[in-house]
């Protein structure tokens, strides 16, 4: 954690640099013109980095420690239950397609959202429900 959260801050310092740096070779290259767009997506993957470089310096300083961080941790030492993930399931993958699809017709055509959109809302319904009826129900 301590590395990601050390990279992150290099990743911060990168991006605003290379903001101001884009920012000055545009307007030097273009007779002073003042180009926003490329300017404002660096400056954002600064913030970006800024946020995550904070959420990870603090997360590391409350948990302390974690295996990752040790030169003598094994393998095993990072062992921990993630949660519980069906193996058998095959709504994240219609779920994923389908919101991919519906993600696509922003581009495609809004006659496309009118297919994916329920398509998708049922892939949802199915994935969060999959443990409450049937074999599997708890």
């Amino acid at each position: 954690m301590k590395f990601n959260a050390k990279l992150f801050w290099v990743l911060t310092v990168f991006y605003f640099l290379d903001a101001g740096a884009y920012a000055i070779w545009y307007a030097n290259s273009y007779n002073g013109a003042f180009e926003p767009i490329g300017t404002a997506a660096l400056a954002m993957l600064g913030f970006m980095a800024l946020f995550l470089g904070f959420y990870v310096q603090k997360t590391a300083n409350t948990q302390g420690p974690v295996p990752e961080d040790r030169l003598d941790a094994n393998i095993e030492d990072g062992d921990s239950e993630i949660g519980f993930f069906a193996p058998w399931s095959w709504w994240p993958f219609f779920l994923g397609a389908f919101a991919a699809l519906a993600f696509a017709s922003l581009a495609i055509g809004w006659w496309l959202m009118f297919i994916a959109f329920p398509l998708a809302l049922v892939a949802l319904i199915g994935f969060v429900f999959e443990h409450s009826r049937g074999q599997f129900a708890h």
